[in-house]
């Protein structure tokens, strides 16, 4: 399966704040590339964000806004099956869309890697990114944009592989039975 995950950092509460955009691309399983660019949300930054992720105002001032960034964005993600861990993304980049009056981008489908951990994997403690990382032992920096869609494109890749071992063993399991 082919699909793009994104991850955004915000820079206070408005969904619509976004100060850090990650892309990462998979084709055929395998990570093809994973992008990352800063963006200006000409908003207040808050102390509580820049705990998060370390972004602050001045490292912002001089990159493109969400308005300027947005043709990039949609070359990287249009007709693509999108994921992101938990739709918080999905909201924040709909939201930055709506601020700025922007038409809307095109993808086939939107997954929410969190949703499906949860549905793969439902004897964990939780299913936060950081969680499944250290059960799958993939390293990562977490609130980094590039490393987080990286890491939830990992975990949506074993998710699929645990699906088609079921899927292969049952369908093993049911010839058994007729033969």
């Amino acid at each position: 399966m082919d699909f793009v995950v994104i991850d955004v950092e915000t820079a206070c509460s408005h969904r619509s704040s976004i100060c850090q955009v990650g892309i990462a691309s998979f084709l055929n399983g395998k990570l093809m590339e994973c992008v990352q660019t800063l963006v200006n949300p000409e908003t207040e930054f808050s102390a509580l964000n820049v705990s998060i992720h370390g972004i602050c105002p001045e490292h912002v001032a001089s990159c493109p806004t969400w308005r300027d960034f947005y043709p990039t964005f949609c070359k990287s993600i249009n007709a693509h099956i999108l994921a992101s861990h938990t739709f918080f993304d999905r909201e924040a980049v709909l939201g930055a869309c709506v601020k700025y009056d922007l038409e809307m981008f095109e993808c086939t489908q939107w997954i929410d890697t969190c949703a499906v951990a949860r549905r793969t994997w439902p004897e964990l403690p939780n299913h936060k990114l950081a969680t499944l990382a250290k059960y799958f032992g993939i390293e990562y920096r977490a609130h980094d944009a590039a490393e987080d869609a990286r890491a939830a494109g990992e975990i949506l890749l074993r998710s699929i592989e645990k699906k088609r071992t079921i899927n292969t063993r049952t369908r093993v399991q049911k010839t058994a039975i007729f033969d």
